[in-house]
């Protein structure tokens, strides 16, 4: 499939459904209407990869559908100004459309095929930084961060990611709420942030947020 048939798949994921819904921050949409997401797929997924679900990429993880990422980029009011922190970077789709938008992303991936998939991927973006880490660790290195997203679905918020948020800094997710994925836009104030659900949309597990099992007699 040539790059003109992808061109116009991109467009219509755009018109189809990013214009459609609440994925309405300009900057967001010219990102996503020209980051080649088949180049983050494997090849045998290109021409899937902008349909209306996620893509595997491998080592049991997904790329978020674009719908999900588009809302989450946008509950997120990124400026070129931020500096992000976004854990999960799988092949580093969703780190190249931040980039495109912000100053600095410093992307977290866990998974050691996919880091290094990742960090080739990304590697003629110079406002990328890839760390190979655990998920929940994060990059307090390189923090504190105006934003965070962690581009998948878990369970629970830890600690040492608020840690390294800026205070008034936002943090984007999906949350695994009582067998719903809702999508949840959280704002630090002081130590602490609270949590508001603003879209029910799918995606993909990101590992690592796992929360305890209690033990039950």
């Amino acid at each position: 499939m040539g790059h003109e048939n992808f061109n116009e798949m991109r467009k219509a994921m755009v018109v189809s459904q990013l214009r459609t819904t609440d994925v309405s921050d300009p900057a967001v949409i010219a990102a996503m209407s020209h980051v080649a997401r088949e180049d983050f797929v494997p090849a045998a997924s290109r021409n899937v990869a902008y349909s209306d679900r996620g893509v595997s990429v491998g080592e049991g993880r997904s790329l978020n559908s674009p719908l999900s990422t588009g809302l989450l980029l946008t509950a997120a009011e990124l400026t070129p100004d931020d500096n992000v922190l976004l854990i999960g970077a799988a092949t580093g789709y969703t780190a190249a459309v931040i980039a495109d938008i912000v100053a600095e992303v410093v992307a977290v991936e866990q998974s050691g095929k996919l880091a290094t998939k990742a960090k080739a991927n990304l590697a003629q973006m110079p406002n990328v930084t890839l760390e190979k880490g655990d998920h929940a660790k994060g990059a307090p290195q390189k923090g504190p961060y105006s934003a965070i997203i962690l581009d998948g679905i878990i369970e629970d918020v830890p600690a040492a990611l608020v840690d390294q948020l800026a205070t008034d800094g936002r943090l984007v997710t999906a949350m695994a709420d009582n067998g719903v994925t809702r999508l949840a836009l959280g704002r630090k104030a002081g130590d602490v942030i609270g949590f508001q659900y603003f879209a029910d949309c799918g995606g993909a597990t990101l590992p690592g947020f796992e929360k305890a099992k209690s033990f039950h007699f």
